[in-house]
């Protein structure tokens, strides 16, 4: 990377990273990408002038090299999946926790100037009334929200003692192209709809989510990065709109052409959020965050791109 002061991207081959380090790169900036390809596929970032290295967060020595040349970090690498933290806790505890905690010790030992976590709104926080903001009490009820918190716990504790300028943004529910390979109820029903199976909704459809589109993310992520405030600070990043998963259904069934396509309602599934969206109020104050995308628009150009980039494929 030379002489030029970069940032470094982890788990930017994933869904947010392909759409983030693509911005960042058009802005100008030196972007290096440490992705272990778990869930991240060195084909999202096909044709972008971005460097690429393949190792593990919870590697120090890696973090180290990673870390050579660069200002500021985005840590995105994470296990995103509420239901899979429930299936298996450890994991998640491993490369949440003990992941971000490595990220931020490198980030110390280096003396990164910025460094910006991917966090969690609906599953850090769990049930309360919405609309939660930055003063809502933190009362995770999945081991996956409980590892947000812890991270965003680290990265408080290093920008009081050590001086590290961390910012914790709290994501919505993010959605848009590169997702093929997300978990999420956006992907999962356009996957339905194209094989021609019934939606699955678990629960009665009443549950509700704050759905914002990653473009929006990413414009929040690149505020941060170039954001005088100081370390420790928090911020959701949302579209303010609670949607539920019955009329979330029902837009992917619109988008996709095919409004009647039919529903099949299972049980609710354990560690998931009743109800959850989110005020950007803080974040649009400080940083100037304002999301762009509407549900509608978004939703219309995500089934384009699975369209597109997944489906075409067979």
């Amino acid at each position: 990377m030379g002489e030029t002061k970069g940032v470094l991207v982890t788990g930017g081959a994933g869904f947010v990273g392909a759409t983030l380090v693509r911005r960042l790169v058009d802005a100008g900036r030196a972007v290096r990408v440490l992705d272990n390809l778990t869930t991240g596929d060195v084909a999202h970032l096909d044709g972008v002038d971005a460097e690429l290295i393949e190792g593990d967060i919870r590697d120090a020595k890696t973090l180290d090299d990673a870390l050579d040349g660069i200002e500021s970090v985005v840590h995105l690498a994470a296990a995103g999946s509420v239901v899979m933290s429930v299936a298996d806790p450890a994991t998640n505890f491993n490369v949440n926790v003990f992941g971000t905690f490595q990220v931020l010790d490198a980030a110390r030992r280096a003396g990164i100037g910025r460094t910006v976590l991917a966090s969690t709104g609906g599953a850090l926080i769990g049930d309360a009334k919405p609309p939660v903001d930055e003063h809502s009490l933190p009362k995770p009820i999945s081991p996956y929200g409980a590892s947000k918190l812890a991270g965003e716990g680290y990265a408080h504790a290093f920008a009081k003692v050590y001086d590290l300028g961390t910012i914790a943004l709290r994501f919505a529910n993010a959605y848009g192209p590169w997702s093929a390979r997300k978990r999420g109820a956006i992907t999962t029903f356009f996957r339905a709809i194209n094989a021609g199976e019934p939606i699955v909704i678990y629960g009665d459809g009443s549950a509700s989510r704050d759905y914002t589109h990653v473009d929006d993310i990413c414009h929040a992520l690149e505020l941060a990065l170039d954001s005088d405030v100081p370390g420790g600070a928090v911020f959701h990043i949302a579209s303010g709109v609670e949607t539920t998963v019955q009329a979330l259904a029902d837009m992917c069934r619109d988008a996709a052409g095919v409004p009647d396509h039919p529903i099949e309602y299972r049980p609710k599934r354990p560690g998931e959020v009743e109800r959850n969206f989110a005020s950007y109020d803080l974040a649009r104050r400080v940083l100037g965050y304002v999301p762009t995308i509407s549900r509608e628009e978004g939703i219309r150009s995500t089934w384009t791109w699975f369209q597109e980039s997944v489906f075409a494929d067979g």
